[in-house]
């Protein structure tokens, strides 16, 4: 009598146990759902003002200093690069990790600022002055470092630039470390949804 109940009790802990590891990668996915969303909207918005802000600059400095023809079409160092590399979260199969690096140096083929992953969802709604000075600190490059690199790839358009034009290569790069973002975030999400799956079918089986 006293052994039925002690397996009683056993199964019992072990559904509850199962019951809870199911609810919490479930909480998860859920909330990296809404992280997703989140982040897809911001993307929206990000990339409407840069392409208001390119289109103001091009009419305050006129049409035949904003356009295609005016594009360096030779082969050099790209400023900005993508890194994929593999991790191991909560002792789950890896999975891809994208990283952001940032303002190579295109003079010595060294790179000016460290590695930058994507930014947290906290940042997502800062003004551009605490922006850039929040990737200074990540890197470890001097502000002015940064603000020299980006200057030399608008100075194609020549040495005075309109302001919107500055504001939209901000929007543009805010943009893309947001893409950064999703594309982290989608990896974390595909993955705590085949745990949920895994879950339910070890519960249904």
């Amino acid at each position: 009598m006293m052994e039925d109940q002690e397996e009683k009790g056993n199964a019992e802990n072990g559904i509850g146990r199962q019951k809870q590891v199911k609810d919490e990668y479930l909480l998860q996915f859920l909330d990296s759902l809404d992280g997703y969303l989140t982040l897809l909207d911001s993307l929206s918005s990000t990339l409407s003002q840069g392409w208001l802000e390119l289109a103001s600059a091009r009419h305050a400095m006129g049409a035949s200093r904003i356009n295609g023809a005016l594009l360096d079409l030779k082969v050099h160092a790209a400023a900005t690069s993508l890194k994929v590399s593999e991790q191991d979260v909560d002792s789950m199969e890896s999975q891809p990790c994208f990283t952001l690096c940032k303002w190579a140096s295109s003079d010595n083929g060294e790179r000016s600022s460290g590695e930058e992953k994507s930014l947290s969802p906290q940042l997502r709604h800062r003004n551009n002055s605490q922006l850039s000075e929040k990737v200074s600190t990540r890197t470890g490059t001097p502000l002015i470092l940064v603000d020299q690199q980006r200057q030399k790839s608008l100075s194609v358009f020549g040495v005075l630039v309109s302001p919107k034009l500055r504001s939209a290569q901000l929007s543009f790069e805010r943009a893309l470390e947001t893409l950064v973002e999703i594309a982290n975030l989608h990896t974390t999400m595909l993955s705590m949804f085949e745990q949920v799956h895994k879950e339910l079918e070890n519960t249904n089986g």
